[in-house]
């Protein structure tokens, strides 16, 4: 019997190892104490958030509960080590656990924000105010900055699009232009903050929508023309070099789409249990989040074959090499069925893109190797039953 059982087990951990075997060398840090979770925003003690309180004893057989303390220190050594300001945040989303690095910490969002945009919409469409299949134009004045790959099919006079479309596009593609038309149809900015509102979520922050964010994140103050061409770049290079420095400090300092780490992931297990949404947005959601085309080296990069993960990634500007949010999140589902919500926010760092990627793939490696050390400790012993 025990021989199957460490057959199952190292069948589940060859499918994990480059990533998660790579990663587990990082967990013989020095220790931490779990903190509460009114912390300081601006300390960097790891915070680990309890998981609810049991209101019944199980019964069957389980993995043990809780965050292992290799995942503990694992986190706060990547969080500590990293050369830059860095939210990393953690959520197990079935016990309610949550095990994170500067997590009450706000940081850019980016288009990150554009989860939010795409939930708004499918909660009006569980409202019945919106349907998926209406057809709207997309015209030309809707033109913004930055990634909008639909731009190649503005004509004169626009073009036709569903908003299933726009959402696809905006949540895969990370257009900016589906997105921000997405946004303004839904009813602005103000629609995503009742929707937070709706839902009691905490620690996320709705920007003024693309035009006037990346222009005052520039320095600028928006307008149209600047959506023609390359007038954006042209006006933002003229400026000196001290006005972009203190409008990147003044955004970084107090990011206005900003978002915490703790709030993040908080969010994202709620998505995954299907409190923010109908059952059925609920499932396209996750599914176009799994179907993402961007930043399939961030966090994706460290999730092993057989294992499903729907994610969102955001990048901001850079300035002399500095770069405002590079990030990505999402939630991951292991292959018995577990969710982890997963949050990395890089609010600023001058290091090159190949170790911020690196950072978030040993993240992802250390939830797979939590997760494959539960299931491990539950065939060797780690077995709690109702008696």
């Amino acid at each position: 019997m025990r021989n199957r059982i460490s057959a199952g087990i190292s069948s589940i951990c060859r499918r994990a190892a480059c990533v998660a075997l790579a990663s587990v060398a990082l967990t013989g840090c020095s220790g931490i104490i779990p903190q509460a979770a009114a912390q300081n925003a601006q300390s960097n003690t790891p915070y680990i958030a309890p998981p609810p309180q049991e209101t019944r004893q199980p019964e069957r057989a389980e993995m043990p509960r809780g965050p292992s303390r290799q995942l503990s220190e694992a986190i706060e050594a990547l969080g500590r080590d990293f050369s830059g300001e860095v939210g990393i945040a953690v959520r197990d989303v079935e016990e309610g656990w949550t095990v994170s690095w500067n997590g009450e910490r706000w940081l850019p969002q980016q288009s990150v924000s554009k989860t939010w945009v795409a939930m708004t919409v499918l909660d009006q469409v569980d409202r019945g105010e919106m349907s998926l299949d209406r057809m709207v134009r997309v015209r030309p004045e809707d033109a913004v900055v930055f990634h909008q790959p639909m731009l190649s099919r503005m004509g004169n006079g626009g073009f036709q699009a569903s908003i299933r479309e726009l959402f696809v596009q905006a949540m895969t593609r990370s257009d900016n232009l589906a997105n921000d038309r997405l946004l303004w149809l839904a009813g602005g900015p103000d629609a995503v903050r009742a929707f937070f509102a709706r839902n009691d979520l905490q620690g996320l922050r709705f920007g003024p929508g693309e035009r006037e964010l990346q222009a005052g994140i520039a320095g600028l103050t928006w307008r149209q023309a600047m959506a023609r061409g390359r007038a954006f770049y042209t006006a933002r290079s003229n400026l000196a070099q001290s006005i972009r420095r203190a409008a990147m400090d003044r955004y970084l300092a107090d990011p206005v789409d900003g978002a915490t780490p703790n709030g993040m992931v908080e969010a994202l297990a709620r998505l995954a249990q299907g409190e923010l949404l109908s059952e059925r947005s609920t499932r396209l959601m996750i599914d176009t989040m799994r179907a993402s085309r961007t930043g399939p080296r961030r966090l994706s990069g460290g999730v092993p074959s057989g294992w499903q993960f729907g994610h969102k990634t955001g990048t901001g500007q850079n300035l002399n090499g500095m770069v405002a949010g590079y990030n990505d999140v999402g939630i991951l589902t292991t292959p018995d069925g577990r969710n982890y919500a997963v949050a990395v926010l890089i609010g600023n760092t001058r290091v090159g893109i190949p170790a911020r990627q690196q950072l978030m793939q040993r993240v992802m490696g250390q939830v797979v190797s939590h997760h494959l050390r539960r299931r491990y400790e539950l065939f060797t012993g780690g077995i709690r039953t109702s008696d």
